[in-house]
Order: C-alpha cells, then structure tokens, then sequence
C-alpha cells in the first residue's frame, strides 16, 4: 500500500495537545467497555487482490471504552488516546472518500478528525446534532478550498447501556448476521432509491438494482450535499444539507431501515459495517450468500472471521472478472454470549 508522504490538506491537523499518538500494526482491535465485552475488529485494504487502486481513500474509526480511537491517517493505521472518553462508550465508523473525484481521501480524514472532536451521545438527537453541524462546517470548508468531494459516512454510537445509535449517509452499509441469513440495515443513497422515493420503482426493481448489481453513482455524501430531495432524479444543483430518509419520505417497502434509528446489538449476532468494496461485484449475491457461513462462527475470533472474509472476497473478485477491484475497510462487532465476571 503506498504511504502518502506530505498531508495536502489545508485544514488544521490532529491536535496533538489533545490526544497521544501511536502507530499500530494489527488488523484487528480489541474493544472492551464497563459491561460485557464487546468484540471489534477492522480491516481496510486499497485493493483486496492487489491488483486494483493505488490511494486508499477509505477510512474508519473506532473509539473503545477506554477512550482509545484507531483509524488512518496519511494511509496508515494510527492510534490516539482521547482524553475524558466516558468509561463504556464506544464509537465505530467506516467512511468512503468518493473515488471519482479528487480529495476523497481528505474528505474521509477531515471527517475523522471531526468524529474524533464530537463529544459521546447518549441521545439520538445530539448525535445527529453534532454530525450536521460537522457536515455544514466541512462543506463550507471545501467550498472554501474549491474542493467538490465528500465521503459515506456510517456510524455506530455505543453507549455503555442501552441501545447502539445509528448514523447513515451514502452507499457503505451495516448487516448483521447469523447463521441463517446476512440482512442489510440500511438503504443505499442512490439513483434507485431516488427513484423508488419518487414512485418510480417497486421493491423488486429497487431491490435488484441495488443489491443485484455493481453501482457506482450516490445520491447523498458527508461533506459534499444531496439530491435526493429533489422532486426528480436530476437536480439542478446539490443541496448542501443533508436529507435523512426515514419511514416519512420512504416507500413502505423500505420502513424500518431509516438513517437515523436505535440499533439493539444481540448477542447471538455479527454486525459488519463496509464500504461498498466489499459487495462492489457483478452479482454481489452470490458472495453476499456466503456470509452466514463465513461470519456466523461464535467460536472463531472476529480476526479470523476477517481473514476468511477477504480471502473469500478475493476469490469471488476474480472468479467474476471484477478487476480492478476498490477499496475495502470492514468493521465486525460481536457481542459474545458469556462474558467471565458478569452474569
């Protein structure tokens, strides 16, 4: 994976007053919380096969319950030690700069730098407060700059009781997955589900040409704006707020999948969040498909469950001729069933 060697951001960098930095080498972390653990681990490649990008505009984040945040920076893996973190919280996130245009990858990291500045939520509300108020400030300062780009943006909030809070914005997604089935949690901000919002798609046609087939165009990005409020799919100009699908805007087919919801983490379950690299094949399903037998391993750690997944994305990349093939970052969560010390 090449390394960039200067930042060409023109914003302010990692305030290192603030946090303490370290490099790490893992693929996978650990996270653990005041309650029953919960198991994270992530991996992000530039390209799965090697054969594919050069720059790795993903990124992610993940913040553990001791207040230590992992994500990259420059391309490389780097860990901060954030000061007053409540004890039990946890953050994850996993962001896709957009690839076809240029400074994606600084989208991505402004972004991250933002998450890493926004206080803990304990409520839905002040979450998706606090991420508009990130999304406004970011898409004046790439005005500023003349930079049109942005970045997906999907994120779990843990609180250390209660409900995980969910925040939804582009084409990376969430499933989560046993031994029976991988279901999809989120809605794609795409061309279809414009159209499907606009009465112009049933389920079956929305449903095949989202989850059927390879997509490359979104309808909605952190930092950069949205079309998908336009009253047809072509917009004359992309709105610089951010338009969050909910069952009041979305055909009934598509309720209970909002942007912006409470998520109970169960703990008989695997929880991945990806970008689109991870599905981005001629016939997604068919890897998809796999998944329950692949993820749905409670004696396996989420590290190995990671390695499975990316050799198996592999195969099917060139099984299917899907080269070159993009960028892909992966976060698993798992909640384990019995925990030692807690009843």
């Amino acid at each position: 994976m090449p390394v960039a060697t200067g930042c060409r951001c023109p914003f302010h960098a990692i305030k290192f007053t603030t946090y303490t930095m370290n490099t790490v080498d893992s693929a996978g972390l650990t996270a653990s919380s005041s309650g029953p653990l919960l198991e994270i681990a992530v991996r992000s490649q530039c390209s799965p096969t090697g054969r594919g990008r050069r720059e790795n505009q993903d990124n992610y984040l993940v913040i553990d319950g001791q207040g230590q945040a992992v994500f990259l920076w420059r391309e490389q893996e780097t860990r901060l030690q954030l000061l007053n973190w409540p004890l039990g919280h946890q953050r994850v996130a996993v962001l896709d700069g957009m690839g076809g245009h240029s400074h994606g990858r600084e989208a991505a990291e402004q972004t991250v730098e933002g998450l890493l500045d926004l206080p803990a939520a304990d409520h839905l509300d002040g979450l998706s407060a606090g991420l508009n108020a990130l999304h406004q400030r970011l898409h004046q300062q790439f005005l500023m700059a003349g930079w049109e780009s942005g970045c997906t943006l999907i994120l779990l909030e843990i609180p250390s009781a209660g409900p995980a809070m969910l925040f939804h914005v582009g084409d990376s997604r969430a499933y989560v997955i046993d031994a029976g089935q991988a279901q999809c949690l989120t809605v794609d901000h795409v061309p279809a589900t414009h159209l499907a919002m606009l009465g112009l798609l049933d389920g079956a046609q929305w449903l095949q040409q989202v989850h059927g087939q390879a997509n490359s165009q979104i309808s909605q990005a952190f930092v950069l704006g949205s079309t998908l409020g336009a009253p047809s799919l072509y917009a004359d100009a992309i709105d610089a707020e951010l338009y969050e699908l909910h069952e009041g805007n979305l055909p009934l087919f598509l309720h209970g999948l909002g942007d912006r919801r409470l998520l109970e983490l169960e703990p008989t379950r695997t929880y991945l969040l990806a970008s689109d690299g991870l599905w981005h094949l001629p016939h997604p399903q068919q890897f998809i498909e796999r998944w329950p037998e692949l993820l749905a391993q409670p004696r396996c750690s989420l590290e190995e469950l990671l390695d499975r997944l990316f050799a198996d994305l592999t195969e099917a990349i060139l099984h299917q001729h899907s080269l070159p093939d993009d960028n892909t970052t992966v976060i698993l969560l798992r909640r384990p069933t019995q925990v030692a010390g807690y009843p």
